[in-house]
């Protein structure tokens, strides 16, 4: 599976994103090529080569009516910058300048759903209707051209997955349109919100409202790099330097299966009946639980008991603790956090003389796994007045 690994170690901004995609492909100036003959009113962008820490790297560099990205800027941003010259930008303007493009409309769809995450966030920071927002920071045409360029480069380099590290959002204070805020600025906050973050000693914005929002829409998760062969390697630079490499590390390559982080909770217990046991396993598994199950135990005084195990995702865990204390007798719970390797799964349906029938395929780590559908096949089996066995048999022939 081609899998793209995002490293935000330090954090995120829409031009170190673009820099560290546009590093993966073979042939960047052709890409340069085409971006600019969408023609993007008055911007021009560059590749240059940047070493951040003894790292060498590409800077993303966008120049406006001649002007170049980081000229005019206010010092206290760190990736993406206000410009004196630019007007102020609303979701309406954003809208024509990128259906003028005339961008392929996977690509439009993606700019315009980027743009739109960031106006709900604003519109939500500032208690405004989201036609009233004015994007400042985000609104300019530099920003334009850097979410541009990475939705394009995304659908050129078309990972089957993208999974990206927590991102590291800096520290301290930033200066935005709108007064002195604390790091993660508001907006950047609501866009990673369900997102794991974390702030560092580096005092600075890190992670950008465009880097936030570009993260949310093409990540489908978040955690340790997965189990995978790297093929290509790209290093999109920040302008700032700091002890560490101010860059987005972006990883393609190939993944067998997925690595997960994965909770596991589990008590015992010698007063419950089976009954009870029964039905607090049957509440777990309906608030989402990967799986529930109990083994006998030898508890204090020799008195049998009961081990009950959970296991659930990250962000289920504090509904699984509420559950397993409401609903079982337990006054304490261990938990543990586990690594556990999977492999790709996906549903085939197959046309069949009994109607469709649908397959499971597993996938991954130099194996492979397929078991039709119960459901299915016991559908099949009462039809005919047959064996479940038998039902399989039908298939398989069929199948052959």
């Amino acid at each position: 599976m081609k899998t793209l690994y995002l490293d935000c170690s330090m954090g995120a901004a829409g031009d170190m994103l673009a820099a560290a995609l546009l590093e993966l492909l073979p042939d960047r100036q052709a890409f340069l090529d085409r971006f600019h003959a969408l023609g993007i009113p008055g911007v021009a962008v560059s590749a240059e080569p940047s070493v951040k820490c003894g790292v060498t790297g590409t800077h993303f560099r966008v120049s406006v009516n001649g002007t170049e990205e980081d000229e005019h800027l206010h010092e206290h941003h760190d990736h993406e910058h206000e410009h004196h010259h630019h007007p102020h930008s609303g979701m309406h303007e954003i809208t024509h300048i990128v259906e003028d493009m005339h961008l392929d409309p996977a690509v439009e769809s993606d700019v315009l759903a980027v743009y739109r995450s960031i106006a709900e966030a604003e519109s939500r920071v500032h208690g405004e209707p989201i036609d009233h927002i004015h994007f400042h920071e985000v609104g300019t045409m530099d920003a334009v051209a850097d979410v541009t360029a990475v939705c394009l480069l995304m659908h050129e380099i078309s990972p089957d997955a993208v999974v990206a590290s927590p991102v590291n959002v800096g520290g301290g204070t930033v200066r935005c349109a709108h007064g002195i805020l604390p790091v993660p600025a508001p907006a950047t906050a609501l866009l990673l919100r369900d997102i794991p973050m974390y702030g560092g000693t580096i005092q600075s914005e890190l992670c950008t409202p465009t880097g936030a929002a570009l993260l949310r829409h093409f990540v489908t998760r978040f955690g340790a790099m997965p189990l995978m062969r790297g093929a290509a390697y790209g290093y999109g630079m920040g302008s700032k330097n700091f002890e560490q490499a101010n860059c987005v590390r972006a990883i393609l390559g190939e993944s067998e299966g997925e690595t997960e982080e994965i909770i596991e909770l589990s008590c015992d217990m010698d007063d419950m009946t089976g009954e009870a046991l029964g039905f607090a396993t049957e509440r777990l598994f309906a608030l989402g639980a990967r799986d529930v199950y109990t083994m006998p135990v030898q508890m204090k005084k020799g008195r049998p008991g009961v081990l009950l195990r959970v296991l659930c995702m990250p962000e289920q865990r504090d509904a699984m603790v509420r559950a397993i204390f409401r609903h079982t007798t337990t006054i304490g719970i261990r938990e543990a956090r586990l690594r556990r390797h999977v492999l790709d799964r996906r549903i085939e349906t197959l046309d069949t003389p009994y109607e469709q029938v649908r397959r499971k395929v597993a996938t991954g780590y130099g194996t492979q796994h397929s078991k039709l559908e119960y459901e299915d096949l016991a559908r099949i089996a009462r039809e005919r007045d047959i064996s479940l066995a038998e039902a399989h048999g039908l298939i398989e022939r069929e199948t052959e």
